[in-house]
C-alpha cells in the first residue's frame, strides 16, 4: 500500500498529529507512507516513523500555484505508483484531486473541520472537502455537518475520531522531573501543590476562549489553598497583537500576575500532569477536541464550552463539565465547583474520563479505521 498524504504544513494542530499517526500505521502495515506539504516542526517526527515527505507549496490558495501543485502531485503519482491520497484541507485537496482525476490513484477525504460558507463560492470551495470516495469525519458532530451542507450520507461517509496516544498520555509515564522542568520553564515552580494551575492549551487565537478564561480567572476568589492561576499553552503564530489584547486584559482586570504563557509545548503530557484542571472554553466549535481527550486520559478533568465535539469528548457531570460557550461567568461557577469537588467524587470522574478516552478515542483505534477505509477503497471498484 502506497498512501500520499496532503496536508499544508507539519505544525503543531490535531490534523498534522493524525497525519504522522496515519504513516506511522501505514509503515507499519508494510506500506509506504508519503506526505505532501511545506513541512514544519513536525518533520523529524515524520521521518523517524518511517514517513517520507514531499516539499511543496500546497498551503496556497493561488490558483496558479494549485495547478501547479496538481501537475507535479501527477508525476509523483506516477513516479511512486501512489495508490491512495488522502487530502486534509480544502486548497490542497483541490490540487489533490485534480491529480487523482488524471491518475488511477483513489481520492480519499478528512473533513477536519466546520469550513463555515458565507457564500456560494465558499461552499463550492468548501465541497472538495466532501468529494472523496470516502469522507472521514473526525467526529459524530463534523458528520452532521457534512450530511448537512453536502448532503453525504450512507457508506461514503465514515466517523473516526481524533486518536490519543494512551501510552504517551499515562499519568504513570510521565516522571516528576519532566513536570518539575516545565513548571520552572514556565515560572510557575512555586506555585504547584500551592495554587491550583488552570491550563487552556491551544494556539492563542481569540475563538479558543483565552479572554474568557481571563476574565473568568478574574472572577474567582479563594479555590482551596489560594487563589487560581492560569497557565495559556500554545503558539501565538504571529498573532501579537492578541497576545498584547490579552495582556491588557489581565491587566485591566487585576491578574497580570497569576496569567502565565507557556509557548508551544512539546511535551503535553507533563503539561497536563502540572495542572489541576484544563479548560477548553472555545468559542466557536471544535470539530473534535483533542486536547480535551487528552486531558482525560493523563486523569485530569476538563471544562469545556458546550457545543461542537466536545460534548462527545467531555460527558456533562460524569467525566468534566460544559458550560455555555462565551460565558465567563458560568466558567467561573464550574472551575469554583471543580476545584472544591469531594476527593471520591473527583476519583471516580478521573476514572470515567480515562475509561471513555481508552474506549472510543485512542490512536490504535483511529489508525486501524483508516487502514481499513483504505484496503475499502482499494479493493472496490472505481
Amino acid at each position: 500500500m502506497i498512501v500520499l498524504q496532503v496536508i499544508p504544513e507539519l505544525e503543531a494542530g490535531g490534523a498534522e498529529r493524525t497525519t504522522l499517526e496515519v504513516a506511522e500505521a501505514v509503515v507499519a502495515a508494510g506500506g509506504r507512507a508519503l506526505v505532501a506539504s511545506q513541512g514544519g516542526r513536525l518533520e523529524g517526527e515524520l521521518a523517524e516513523l518511517g514517513g517520507e515527505l514531499v516539499r511543496l507549496p500546497v498551503a496556497s490558495k493561488n490558483p496558479l500555484t494549485l495547478w501547479s501543485n496538481m501537475t507535479a502531485l501527477v508525476r509523483l503519482i506516477r513516479r511512486e505508483g501512489v495508490q491512495i491520497v488522502h487530502a486534509r484541507s480544502r486548497a490542497p485537496a483541490w490540487s489533490a484531486k485534480w491529480a487523482c482525476d488524471r491518475t488511477e490513484a483513489r481520492f480519499i477525504t478528512t473533513y477536519h473541520g466546520t469550513y463555515n460558507a458565507r457564500s456560494g463560492l465558499k461552499r463550492r470551495y468548501n465541497s472538495v472537502m466532501a468529494g472523496g470516495e470516502r469522507v472521514i469525519a473526525n467526529s459524530g458532530f463534523i458528520a452532521d455537518h457534512v450530511r448537512r451542507e453536502h448532503g453525504v450520507d450512507g457508506a461514503r461517509l465514515t466517523v473516526i475520531p481524533r486518536g490519543v496516544d494512551l501510552t504517551r498520555f499515562d499519568p504513570a509515564s510521565v516522571p516528576d522531573e519532566r513536570v518539575a522542568a516545565l513548571a520552572g520553564q514556565w515560572g510557575v515552580a512555586g506555585l504547584a501543590g500551592k495554587a491550583p494551575l488552570l491550563l487552556l492549551p491551544g494556539r492563542l487565537t481569540g475563538w479558543k476562549g483565552q479572554r474568557e478564561a481571563i476574565r473568568a480567572l478574574a472572577g474567582l476568589g479563594d479555590v482551596g489553598p489560594s487563589l487560581p492561576h492560569l497557565l495559556l499553552v500554545g503558539d501565538a503564530q504571529g498573532r501579537d497583537a492578541y497576545v498584547q489584547e490579552l495582556e491588557e486584559l489581565a491587566a485591566t482586570l487585576g491578574v497580570t500576575d497569576r496569567v502565565h504563557r507557556g509557548g508551544h509545548c512539546t511535551d503535553m503530557p507533563a503539561a497536563f500532569a502540572l495542572s489541576d484542571l484544563v479548560l477548553t472554553p472555545s468559542v466557536d466549535p471544535e470539530a473534535f477536541g483533542r486536547t480535551a481527550a487528552e486531558a482525560g486520559a493523563m486523569g485530569r478533568l476538563v471544562i469545556a464550552a458546550d457545543h461542537g465535539g466536545a460534548r462527545e469528548v467531555v460527558l456533562d457531570g460524569e467525566t468534566g463539565w460544559r458550560v455555555a460557550p462565551g460565558d465567563p461567568a458560568a466558567l467561573a461557577t464550574a472551575i469554583a465547583a471543580a476545584l472544591t469537588l469531594d476527593r471520591n467524587v473527583h476519583d471516580s470522574m478521573v476514572a470515567a474520563a480515562r475509561d471513555h478516552v481508552a474506549t472510543h478515542f485512542s490512536t490504535v483505534s483511529l489508525q486501524a479505521s483508516t487502514l481499513r477505509v483504505y484496503r475499502e477503497v482499494l479493493n472496490s471498484t472505481p
